[in-house]
């Protein structure tokens, strides 16, 4: 059994260790000898002081106070600087949690009749403000962790009814028994649930190919204040638009998706893979261009830059990381053939597999730096290999200048997460001294200067993170105007009185909207 920490990533028992701990801080000390690592530790939930609840008790809601903290914010680094201080913020004033669909119906049904708003939530590891009651008078949190089962299985045509509460680790130990797999595995994939990457459009596994949970959706069941909707089980249709898109990345905006056929495959038994590193990062650029649009669609095409590869795997070099995957064939010469579109570029043994236990600590990491006072975050986006080396540049360039001003010195990073025939998806972290009780100001500062960068030089606010209340002032403008209003005419449709997670995507009238 193991206890999910209340204020940031995961679980308490897979925290750093001590050691880890140490490593990390002498890390950042021989880099920034002058920066303030003093450790601060959380707060006892249940000594903060949580607001009252607004709605009357009722058989549906949990209104503790620790219950409904745990479910006020995700997992951004803004929601961890803010528990760790203490800072309790907007709190939902109850937490419903169906264990059918009638229940949810319910909720929705009480809800409305009370001018309440309601927030999907399903594991909480927003990290765009997704899930945070900001700017509410009262609302109510579902959670929908009891609707965690695989309902049906066709095995002929490879796909599953899915409740949408059910978490990764969960689905995937229903699926084994049938020799199947959804093989979709953000870094989210232990604490994440199938309607959250469902509503969020989350990018998973797949680098190339299948990279989104688009391209894994079958069909839809979803409840909306004005019905329910359940789409078609096709595998392809041109019956006008598709029904699915519209919930896929609504974000609890327009229903609650319930359920969900997913399409699934057999789990891979042949592998190969192999590490490339280039003497310069245009030439690395180039390599996984010249793959993204070779037809190899390797699983795993990541590609890390010089200061990426070396806080995350230990080569001071860019760095291709390289898989091949199937079910069904050898995939040796897949690979062959990928390490001839990297030319002159080396292969070097070690830096995957350091780099993907990097990768599967870097939350916990964060954490852990953050006590120290340390801003570690990350954005991301995409755009065309066109356009790469421009926001490229003005993304380095704003990320330094707004490090430089705001701590004084700090390191921007880039890998490529996913890869396509027309265009990277760039992620960055970036690494700085902050000062304690002003990190979350700090953040927000340097925030909203690369994200000018990325609007300003043709890239997405957002590549797999989502919109959420965070990323909404970019949104905004990257939306056309006439999908905006067609966007606000279906809420309105769906969602009249405005219910369901107010403020994100949309800025009509809404439920529940007298600020706090």
């Amino acid at each position: 059994m193991t206890t999910r920490s209340w204020w940031g990533w995961g679980t308490v028992e897979d925290a750093v260790t001590p050691e880890e701990r140490r490593a990390l801080v002498e890390r950042v000390r021989a880099v920034l000898p002058d920066a303030d690592l003093t450790f601060h530790e959380p707060p006892d939930p249940a000594s903060l002081d949580v607001p009252e609840s607004r709605v009357e008790p009722s058989a549906l809601f949990s209104t503790d106070p620790v219950d409904r903290l745990a479910h006020a914010r995700g997992q951004a680094y803004r929601d961890v600087t803010r528990n760790l201080a203490g800072d309790v913020g907007p709190v939902p004033d109850a937490v419903a949690r169906p264990r059918t669909e009638q229940d949810v119906v319910d909720v929705l049904d009480w809800c409305a009749s009370r001018d309440v708003a309601v927030i999907p939530f399903g594991g909480g590891t927003s990290v765009v403000g997704g899930v945070e009651p900001r700017d509410l008078d009262r609302v109510v949190t579902l959670d929908l962790g009891h609707l965690d089962r695989v309902l049906e299985v066709d095995p002929v045509s490879r796909a599953a009814r899915v409740q949408a509460g059910v978490l990764g680790p969960a689905l995937e130990a229903q699926l084994k028994p049938f020799g199947l797999t959804l093989r979709h595995f953000p870094q989210s994939f232990e604490f994440s649930t199938l309607g959250g990457w469902l509503a969020t459009r989350a990018g998973g596994h797949y680098a190339t190919l299948y990279t989104h949970i688009d391209d894994l959706t079958e069909s839809l069941r979803v409840v909306t204040p004005q019905g329910i909707s359940e789409s078609r089980r096709l595998p392809g249709s041109g019956a006008g638009p598709s029904p699915d898109r519209l919930f896929l990345g609504s974000e609890g905006t327009l229903g609650v998706i319930t359920e969900a056929w997913m399409r699934l495959q057999a789990p891979p038994v042949h592998r190969a893979s192999a590490s490339v590193r280039f003497a310069s990062w245009e030439r690395a650029v180039e390599a996984t261009r010249l793959i993204a649009q070779s037809g190899l669609n390797p699983a795993n095409c990541r590609l890390l830059d010089p200061a990426e590869a070396f806080l995350n795997a230990g080569s001071p070099h860019s760095v291709l990381v390289l898989a091949f995957e199937s079910a069904d064939h050898p995939v040796d010469g897949l690979l062959a053939r990928a390490l001839e579109l990297c030319g002159d570029g080396e292969v070097v043994e070690g830096a995957a597999g350091r780099w993907r236990k990097s990768f599967l600590r870097m939350p916990y990491q964060r954490d852990a730096m953050t006590q120290h006072g340390m801003i570690t975050e990350t954005f991301e986006t995409a755009c065309t290999w066109d356009r790469f080396p421009g926001l490229h540049a003005a993304v380095v360039e704003a990320a330094t200048r707004a490090l430089r001003e705001v701590c004084g010195v700090g390191v921007v990073t880039c890998r490529f997460t996913h890869v396509y025939p027309d265009g990277p998806a760039p992620y960055y972290g970036v690494y700085a001294p902050g000062r304690w009780g002003s990190l979350t100001a700090q953040w927000d500062e340097i925030k909203a200067a690369v994200s000018e960068a990325l609007i300003g030089s043709g890239g997405t606010i957002t590549h797999h993170h989502a919109v959420g209340r965070d990323h909404m002032p970019w949104y905004a403008r990257q939306r056309p105007d006439v999908f905006h209003a067609a966007l606000s005419g279906a809420k309105a449709a769906l969602d009249p009185q405005g219910l369901l997670n107010p403020g994100v995507l949309t800025t009509r009238s809404t439920a529940g909207s007298t600020p706090r």
